[in-house]
């Protein structure tokens, strides 16, 4: 085996995947699909173009020892094992060596023109068959240029142990250098033929239709609502295939839906223009009707105080509707206040018109705090509970004592807790029809006049301020309660 077994042929991966590394950065899907054709191709060759220059050396060397046994069996066959000094310097340049040694039968042959030296460059044992070692070996011959022979040793044949050369090692360096540039050439021109090959056909499987996805998505994006802009999938039935089904199904919904709420948005606008020339309409109508409280007629003063209630329920409604269709509601600034005299405030609310016999009772600790905006808070809690007066409150639920309770408590440890408020009252309750759409817009009334709008915009602003309004199963007649759960915030940490 040789005896300087060297490791080589890979040092320039490093720098390739620096380099790669560095100029990536900079390049589309197409560079860099080119640029790991080109790596893995390199890789490939250099795994071949290796073991392929070590095993031409191995051959060289085996075709020497060939060469060998067959001048050692010249030299058995010559008269007393001894040959002419011509006839010997004939056999060990046709074998390319200085000396010839054999072993078999117990005796040992020599066949040696010049002194023997007594140290030589390296030593080849092709009687294991190490493809380490040749790499090394391969890369010693070409890059080590030693002055001394090497010894090189064989298997023997037609009754020789084996067999054993001293050579000059420039002729096998000038070959394996010959050999290493044509295979390297060849190798290249392979390399290039495949690495083309191989870029072109991802060209076309992946990154084209990669490069459609992503530009029908840039299209689609500058206008959604055009129905040329959706893209239409082709008959693949990979992943890319997949992709583009469902990328025209989402641009197709979607699509639709912008178109819906576009016309849905165009239809809001032209109600709140209507509603906002209706209200005035219906406020001039009301001031007209407050005189007419003044005429001494008695067939004004009977349809007068109906004629003014039923323009209030009419402007009350122009009033909520707008409220409604705003676009969103402004950003809550949540902050801590004492939540006793926000619920306290709902007590005025059994001053309304045909509601003065109903009762407001609040039970709340004076400590108890919570994190909300307080206009907004105020303003859900007031659609509640004025819901809650109107519907016991008025004379077709024949309530001889209407209560509506507010309850605050405080639950878990502050930070990781939160406050729960019930407004209950003693009422007949909703029906089944009207716990399904009850917070749904212009759905969920079940008062005559109503819009349906108070409890949907509770909720909204109940869930700005991190919460939940719901409302709690009762039996039949044991009134309504709806729960409020505002959680605490947890602090924030640096």
């Amino acid at each position: 085996m040789d005896a300087t077994p060297r490791a080589g042929m890979e040092l320039p991966v490093p720098v390739e995947a620096e380099a790669r590394a560095g100029i990536g950065r900079h390049l589309g899907l197409s560079g860099r699909l080119f640029l790991v054709t080109i790596a893995f191709v390199a890789l490939v060759e250099i795994l071949i173009y290796v073991p392929t220059v070590a095993n031409y050396r191995r051959m060289w060397l085996s075709d020497r020892i060939a060469a060998a046994q067959i001048a050692a069996l010249v030299l058995e066959a010559s008269p007393d094992q001894h040959v002419s000094e011509d006839l010997a310097r004939h056999l060990l340049k046709g074998v390319g060596a200085s000396a010839i040694a054999v072993r078999g039968d117990g005796t040992r042959r020599l066949l040696a023109v010049d002194t023997i030296p007594s140290e030589v460059a390296g030593l080849v044992d092709l009687r294991s068959h190490d493809w380490i070692a040749s790499i090394g070996g391969a890369w010693r011959t070409v890059f080590s240029e030693s002055s001394g022979p090497i010894r090189v040793i064989g298997h023997g044949r037609d009754g020789f142990d084996l067999v054993e050369i001293l050579l000059d090692e420039a002729p096998l360096r000038e070959a394996l250098i010959d050999f290493a540039d044509r295979l390297l050439l060849s190798s290249l021109a392979i390399a290039a033929a495949v690495a083309g090959l191989v870029f072109l056909m991802l060209q076309r499987i992946i990154v084209r239709p990669v490069r459609r996805l992503a530009r029908n998505i840039t299209e689609f994006a500058d206008d959604p609502q055009g129905s040329d802009r959706i893209i239409t999938p082709s008959r693949r039935t990979d992943e890319i295939g997949h992709a583009e089904v469902a990328l025209a199904r989402m641009e197709t919904a979607l699509a639709g839906e912008l178109r819906q709420k576009r016309r849905l948005a165009e239809l809001g606008l032209s109600v709140s223009k209507i509603n906002h020339e209706l209200r005035n309409l219906l406020t001039t109508a009301q001031l007209l009707g407050d005189r007419l409280e003044s005429v001494a007629d008695p067939a004004v003063e009977r349809i007068a105080p109906r004629l003014l209630a039923t323009l209030g329920r009419a402007i009350r409604f122009c009033e909520e509707t707008l409220a409604y269709g705003r676009a969103s509601e402004a950003v809550p600034q949540r902050r801590k206040v004492e939540l006793g005299p926000i619920l306290a405030e709902q007590s005025d609310l059994s001053r309304l018109d045909g509601a003065s016999r109903v009762t407001i009772r609040v039970a709340c600790d004076e400590d108890i705090e919570v994190e909300v905006d307080p206009d907004q808070f105020s303003r859900a809690l007031t659609n509640i509970v004025r819901n809650a007066v109107q519907a016991i409150g008025s004379d077709k639920a024949r309530l001889l004592d209407p209560v509506v309770e507010i309850e605050a408590t405080r639950h878990g440890r502050p930070g990781a807790g939160g406050v729960t408020i019930l407004i209950a009252d003693n009422g007949p309750g909703l029906p089944e029809r009207a716990r399904a759409n009850l917070f749904s817009p212009f759905e969920g009334s079940m008062r005559a006049g109503g819009t349906g709008l108070g409890l949907p915009i509770a909720a909204e602003l109940i869930q700005l301020q991190g919460g939940s309004l719901t409302l709690d199963p009762t039996g039949e007649g044991e009134g309504a309660r709806f729960r409020i759960v505002i959680p605490d915030r947890a602090p924030s940490s640096l």
